[in-house]
C-alpha cells in the first residue's frame, strides 16, 4: 500500500503532459454549409472566471440565413482550480431560465452516435435550444459529474487532465412546438459536421 501511494504521489508531482493539438482559433470558418461570422472576444473578467486556456466563440449561418452560436472552451490542465463547469451556470446568470432539460443522441458517422445535453432556455419572449457536452481523451460525456470522475482517473493513469466543453446554441423562432423541433434539427445538422473536426483541437 505504501509503495502504491508513493507511486501515485510521484506521478502526480510530475509536470503534466501537454498534448499536441491545433489552436481553436483555427476552427474553419466553413463547416459543412454553415459559414462563420467574426469571432466574439470574451471579456477579460469573464475569462478569469472561465479559466480556459483556449477557446472559440463564433456565430455561423446557413444558406437559409439561420444563425447559431458555437463555443468550445479547452482546459489544458484542471489541477490548479480551473475546472469545467456547467454552461447552465452562465446562462442562468445572464437571465435565461431552463424550461426543459434532457439528453439527445446525435448520429455522427459509421453507425456511431454521441449522447449530449439538450436544454431549452427562455428569457422573456426569447427562446433558445442549447446542446452541450464535455469532451477529452476520445470521450464524449454529457454528465459534468461523470466528467470529473474521468478527470481524476486520467490524472492517475496518464498524467493528463485536459478536456473541453462544447456548446451549440440555436435560437428558436417562436414559442410554437414546431419551431423548437426545427431548431433542434438545425443544431443536430451542425453538430454532425462539426464533430469530425474536433479531433484536430481536442486530443484523444
Amino acid at each position: 500500500m505504501l509503495l502504491g501511494t508513493a507511486a501515485l504521489i510521484a506521478r502526480a508531482s510530475k509536470p503534466e503532459i501537454t498534448p499536441i493539438r491545433e489552436s481553436l482559433s483555427e476552427m474553419p470558418m466553413q463547416i459543412g454549409n454553415w459559414t462563420g461570422l467574426s469571432d466574439q472576444v470574451i471579456d477579460s473578467r469573464v475569462m478569469a472566471v472561465l479559466g480556459v486556456d483556449d477557446y472559440v466563440s463564433r456565430g455561423y449561418f446557413n444558406p437559409d440565413q439561420y444563425v447559431l452560436h458555437l463555443y468550445v472552451g479547452y482546459y489544458q490542465s484542471q489541477r490548479s482550480g480551473d475546472t469545467m463547469h456547467s454552461p447552465m451556470n452562465c446562462l442562468s446568470g445572464a437571465g435565461w431560465d431552463p424550461v426543459k432539460r434532457d439528453h439527445i443522441t446525435v448520429p455522427i458517422s459509421n453507425g456511431l452516435a454521441i449522447d449530449v445535453n439538450r436544454v431549452v432556455i427562455l428569457k422573456g419572449l426569447e427562446k433558445q435550444l442549447v446542446m452541450y457536452w464535455y469532451q477529452g481523451h476520445g470521450r464524449v460525456i454529457a454528465s459534468e459529474y461523470v466528467g470529473k470522475v474521468y478527470t481524476v482517473l486520467d490524472a492517475l493513469r496518464t498524467n493528463r487532465t485536459d478536456a473541453a466543453l462544447v456548446r451549440v446554441v440555436c435560437p428558436i423562432e417562436d414559442l410554437a412546438p414546431e419551431s423548437e423541433i426545427a431548431a433542434e434539427q438545425r443544431a443536430v445538422d451542425f453538430v454532425k459536421v462539426l464533430f469530425p473536426l474536433l479531433e484536430r483541437f481536442l486530443p484523444a
